[in-house]
């Protein structure tokens, strides 16, 4: 009798387990997807109304909405009860050291800690986490390096790079070399490419192959730079984010 009831008691708890997992796959999956709409398909929506309809004037305005637009998946967690304020605090952190490290080498151009950070803060706490941190990290910095249309842009690529970084090593299977592979890798052809074709945008009449080639080939030693500096302060700040993140996040379950 006694071991019938321990296992009904057994089956239950299983059941329990299975069904509490099941749960959480749902509103992560359900997170997920908030996440990719967000960057995959409004913020660049966003962009494209700013640049055609508004002709690139109302800047302001899409960062403002590109901010809000990055918070979307923050609130679903908040529904369901899966985000704390410290996390809260952890992201803008992030952010703060991200604008302070590219204001500081303000005389290095394109030599810049920024997407480093960034990348960091999405393997470490979560792919929107990173985009967030991208995204307030440009806006922000761009107060001192002067706004303009371009700054929706560069808000979007650093969040990009982070999101995509997140994404990818999202199982928590990542050391030094592909961390910094990765940097490079990014930094060069996805933050380059997209930034590059911005600039055809913002700076031609019209968008032509020989613009978007000239555009491109100016562009190789800057994004080599870039990728570059992105390697190297990846290799320095990635044993010491990792070790001090994971230890904010065990002491308060974050």
């Amino acid at each position: 009798m006694r071991e019938n009831i321990k296992k009904m008691q057994m089956i239950e708890e299983t059941q329990g387990t299975e069904q509490f997992q099941k749960v959480e796959h749902n509103r992560k999956r359900a997170v997920l997807i908030a996440s990719i709409l967000v960057v995959a398909i409004i913020i660049p929506c966003f962009i494209c109304i700013g640049v055609t309809l508004l002709e690139d004037r109302k800047y302001y305005l899409i960062s403002i909405l590109i901010i809000c637009a990055s918070l979307i998946p923050f609130v679903i967690q908040i529904k369901q009860q899966q985000f704390s304020s410290r996390r809260l605090i952890l992201i803008a952190s992030m952010a703060a050291i991200a604008t302070l490290g590219r204001i500081a080498f303000f005389f290095l151009p394109q030599f810049k800690p920024v997407l480093a950070v960034v990348i960091m803060a999405a393997i470490l706490v979560g792919p929107m986490d990173g985009f967030l941190v991208g995204v307030l990290t440009g806006f922000i910095s761009n107060f001192y390096y002067g706004q303009g249309p371009w700054t929706v842009w560069q808000m979007y690529c650093f969040g990009l790079v982070g999101f995509v970084a997140g994404l990818i090593f999202s199982h928590g299977k990542h050391n030094k070399f592909l961390v910094c592979l990765y940097g490079f890798v990014a930094t060069f052809l996805l933050y380059g490419g997209v930034i590059n074709f911005a600039s055809v945008i913002m700076f031609y009449s019209y968008i032509t192959p020989g613009a978007l080639k000239a555009s491109y080939i100016q562009g190789i030693p800057f994004d080599f730079i870039h990728a570059v500096a992105t390697v190297i302060f990846l290799y320095f700040i990635y044993h010491s984010f990792t070790e001090k993140i994971t230890r904010i996040q065990k002491k308060y379950k974050m």
